[in-house]
């Protein structure tokens, strides 16, 4: 396998694992990882260093695995794991003739990782330059919040400032943020500009603390022009990041400087959020984005095609992979670079037929949207031998509470169910309990091997009723 095909096989597979995983998770462990060769069976996974080889080697290894058989539709004998921190380089953009249909048998180019995944290639101020204005497909679910972003571009710091976004995994949120921040140092190179996940901040700001560097971070956090701050929802239960970021918002504010925050649920959702915090994020501009229907996920396929050089894709295998995959605009592009990875492996043209077969794997995702809440607390209580009034009452007891707090985030993370949805079937519970379930074991499965295969063990029964 050439270093083109194993390239296009590790986006693949880094589309299967970033649904797999936390997003901080996949962030810090896979930033700079690359499929160096493929052969026989045999894959060679390259890694930055020697910390980064041995824990995902022990974390990581198994659903790695799996994300790299799915990619190919064929099975992985052996991954061997090798310290080497250079990356391939990045193929060029596609030419017109390279968007010209062909009709002999496919070669398509794929980007490398640091152009088109989603852990490399940001510039100093923290903005991946490939999220646009120009490249975001606009949807029934994603006018209002693309239009509020385009006016933040227009009056910087005055209309809608702070300007609050919020919306489920993989709809597109980060790309709005970072689209401002692209579009505003177009217009002024001068700009200071800082674009950060809110881990990212809790991380500085720790280390800050630590190394007696406090004033020196207050300097770079509270002189930008423009703060970009992605999943905000993670300052929750971190009091003295939040009373920091309380303080960087005011001082950018005051100064009549933007800040832009993404969220996964409105700020009135946001658990254990200071009301300080809370009622100065509601003072902007709060716009949601919704998933995308047929005809947007239709659209945003078709421009993957064309920004990556794919032309072989017909329009009814377009349809067919935006009627299969439904859920978000991440997996919707994960499924594309499976396609296309499988049939540039076996040197095919694409069918209908063919594409169909790959995406067999997706059938788990499709099982999801026929499983019901009653069907899934009612595996949970089988699972853990409960009676379902039990499970649904008000005991606190923990051989009760925490299979509770696992059907809310099995509800969550298999069904996507909101959070109001989920406290409505676990016996009218208010919807901040069912957050501070879902973040508690998300928590809890960092750490623990036995919740982890309950976890599977579970998932196993609501999808095949064995």
């Amino acid at each position: 396998m050439n270093q083109m095909s194993a390239i296009q096989l590790w986006q693949a597979a880094l589309g299967e694992l970033e649904l797999s995983i936390s997003k901080a998770n996949f962030t810090t462990w896979f930033k700079n990882t690359f499929v160096s060769s493929f052969e026989n069976g045999r894959v060679v996974i390259s890694v930055p260093n020697a910390f980064t080889k041995l824990y995902i080697e022990k974390r990581y290894h198994s659903v790695i695995q799996k994300s790299l058989q799915n990619a190919l539709n064929a099975p992985v004998r052996e991954i061997l794991y090798s310290v080497d921190s250079r990356l391939p380089a990045p193929e060029p953009p596609p030419t017109r003739e390279s968007l010209a249909p062909v009709q002999a048998a496919p070669n398509w180019k794929a980007a490398a990782v640091a152009e088109s995944g989603t852990l490399s290639g940001t510039n100093e101020f923290g903005l991946r330059q490939s999220y646009t204005f120009e490249n975001f497909i606009v949807g029934k679910g994603s006018e209002l919040a693309h239009a509020a972003a385009l006016a933040v571009t227009e009056h910087p710091g005055v209309k809608y400032n702070p300007f609050f976004i919020h919306g489920g995994v993989g709809l597109g949120k980060t790309h709005l943020l970072q689209a401002v921040g692209n579009r505003l140092l177009e217009r002024n190179p001068e700009l200071k500009a800082l674009c950060v996940t809110c881990e990212q901040f809790t991380n500085d700001f720790i280390s800050a603390l630590r190394s007696g560097h406090t004033k020196e971070f207050r300097d770079r956090y509270r002189s930008v022009d423009l703060l970009l701050v992605d999943d905000i929802q993670f300052i929750t239960g971190k009091e003295g990041t939040q009373e920091e970021f309380f303080h960087t918002f005011n001082a950018l504010y005051q100064a009549g400087k933007q800040v832009v925050i993404t969220s996964d649920r409105p700020p009135k959702s946001i658990g254990t959020l200071e009301e300080r915090l809370r009622s100065r994020f509601e003072m902007g501009l709060i716009a949601d984005i919704s998933a995308p229907d047929l005809e947007t996920r239709i659209a945003i396929l078709t421009s993957k095609c064309q920004e990556h050089g794919w032309s072989m894709l017909s329009r009814d295998v377009l349809a067919m992979i935006a009627d299969t995959v439904q859920t978000n605009v991440r997996e919707l592009e994960g499924a594309l670079n499976k396609i296309i990875a499988h049939h540039e492996f076996y040197n095919l043209q694409p069918t209908v037929e063919s594409v169909r077969e790959v995406l067999a794997t997706f059938s788990q995702n499709q099982a999801k949207k026929s499983i019901t809440p009653k069907q899934l607390i009612h595996t949970v209580a089988g699972y853990f031998d409960l009676n379902i009034d039990d499970l649904l009452g008000k005991s606190r007891e923990k051989k009760l509470a925490f299979p509770r707090q696992i059907t809310m985030y099995l509800m969550r993370t298999e069904l996507k169910s909101s959070f109001p949805t989920i406290g409505d079937e676990l016996g009218g519970r208010d919807h901040t309990t069912a957050i501070h379930a879902c973040e508690k074991i998300s928590k809890v499965l960092e750490n623990d091997e036995r919740l982890r295969l309950d976890m599977e063990a579970i998932k196993e029964r609501l999808y095949t009723g064995i």
